[in-house]
């Protein structure tokens, strides 16, 4: 069975060449308790991150770190570590702070929490072909593990008190996915996992089922201090997450690597291996030679080719949209494409296109937001998108934000909110669609390719991302 870890895996270690450097040198030239750490107000602030935890919530943590050191004016330096032994690291000085989400809802001797930045429902995850666990007593005789030092661990001895029966092998060196692919396989009986990580796993894994009692309260993600740690340091950190929470730009960064987790569904393995195996690789190369031309990135393109197509280059819908990137007969004359079934005019043209379509936004949009507006363009055009932010402005939110903006362009199919807009009705959900949907696509080619070095690509499924009624919409035009 293919693990999870394995197929998102980076060379972790000797992705943080500098880090481990530092990190070998405070461990062999002080005294454990005594180490002489960079100080954070000259410049240089030390972090821990979990080495094992691959995806989207070591990437989240990285990118919060990399927002914390550039409010202090800092450079940040990350040390990989199993989150079971961070807090001996910390109060042995080798870092500033933990980047890692713990449980903060109850003490931990030891650690000393900055302020939740995360709220997530901790769940019990189980095999399908088991009878479903109707509460933690039902778990008592079952093989159960979980990560060492997790918040599932913390949790665990949280029900612990109020059931001393119960027990689990406390592991090391292994990630959440790493237990939730043995649970799949059946050489584990139960496990723990948040939401988002059983979202993740359930789309490589079909028998994996959740739990429907409430465990225990949902786990408070925070940050960790050593309780001697510099308290003004602490109090940096409380101002940092009272700053972007109010500004938003917190919200922005769970809605960058969770919000398109919202819209996963199970995965029709067979037919994506199909794809993958017998297709993908074909274009492989016509995708690079676009993103040359073009500055995207070669997975976006894929990604929003395979949306629009299935990489199918004689696709053809109702709307008579055509081709590899489904063009119009508009965008084909615009991009000067002859012959719409051809894929590497069609590729090559809507990459250009949709690069087009991204340069020509306000200069003030940031990416990635960016990148997600120009695709709901390339897919509505940019009038539509152009009142979609308009609107979302009058609404008070920022116009310059996906994550606000997705909330009001579907509202561009209701009169009383298009006919107050200079170009009126569009099929607004269905760009929100779109984006969410290429955004995981994305995102999953990106770890594919840097966790496989040798093929770039794994001959095993990704993710199944439409809805049902786009599915069906897809598999329609095939048949036509």
């Amino acid at each position: 069975m293919l693990s999870i870890r394995y197929l998102f895996s980076p060379i972790r270690l000797a992705a943080y060449p500098f880090a481990l450097i530092l990190w070998l040198s405070l461990s062999g030239c002080h005294p454990a308790g005594q180490q002489a750490l960079p100080n954070w107000q000259g410049g240089e602030l030390v972090v821990l991150e979990d080495s094992l935890q691959p995806g989207a919530d070591s990437q989240f943590n990285h990118e919060l770190a990399k927002l914390f050191a550039g409010y202090l004016h800092a450079k940040l330096t990350a040390i990989p570590v199993d989150v079971a032994h961070a807090p001996d690291m910390l109060a042995q000085h080798r870092a500033h702070l933990a980047a890692i989400g713990f449980r903060s809802n109850t003490a931990t001797p030891g650690l000393i929490y900055a302020p939740s930045y995360q709220t997530v429902a901790e769940q019990l995850v189980f095999n399908n072909a088991q009878d479903a666990p109707a509460g933690i007593a039902d778990i008592l005789d079952l093989k159960v593990a979980v990560v060492a030092g997790s918040a599932q661990e913390k949790l665990l001895e949280e029900i612990k008190l109020k059931q001393p029966s119960l027990h689990w092998e406390s592991r090391s060196k292994v990630s959440v996915d790493d237990l939730l692919d043995e649970v799949a396989g059946g050489t584990l009986d139960v496990t723990f996992a948040n939401r988002q990580q059983f979202g993740l796993a359930r789309n490589f894994h079909e028998n994996l089922g959740m739990a429907t009692f409430a465990v225990a309260a949902p786990s408070q993600l925070a940050w960790a201090f050593a309780p001697d740690s510099d308290a003004k340091l602490r109090d940096q950190a409380t101002r940092f997450f009272a700053e972007i929470r109010k500004d938003g730009r917190l919200h922005d960064l769970v809605d960058r690597f969770y919000g398109f987790n919202e819209r996963l569904a199970p995965l029709d393995a067979a037919a994506f291996v199909v794809q993958i195996n017998s297709t993908l690789p074909r274009y492989r190369a016509l995708f690079a030679e676009a993103a040359h031309w073009s500055g995207l990135d070669w997975e976006l393109i894929a990604a929003l080719a395979y949306q629009e197509s299935h990489w199918n280059p004689l696709a053809t819908s109702y709307t008579s949209v055509r081709g590899m990137m489904m063009l119009t007969e508009d965008t084909a004359d615009q991009m000067h494409v002859d012959n719409r079934l051809d894929a590497r005019q069609s590729t090559l043209a809507g990459a250009r296109y949709l690069a087009t379509i991204r340069d020509q936004l306000p200069l003030r949009i940031a990416e990635p937001d960016r990148t997600w507006m120009a695709l709901a363009a390339y897919n509505q055009g940019n009038g539509h998108l152009e009142d979609a932010r308009v609107l979302t402005q009058r609404m008070g939110m920022d116009a310059d934000r996906w994550v606000d903006v997705k909330k009001w362009m579907p509202k561009l199919t209701q009169p009383e909110y298009f006919e107050q807009l200079p170009h009126g009705y569009a099929r607004g959900g269905e760009a929100v669609i779109l984006v969410e949907n290429i955004r995981m696509y994305y995102d999953m080619l990106k770890r594919a390719e840097s966790g496989n070095s040798t093929t770039g690509l794994s001959a095993t499924p990704y993710y199944k991302l439409l809805d049902s009624d786009k599915k069906q919409r897809i598999k329609n035009f095939y048949n036509r």
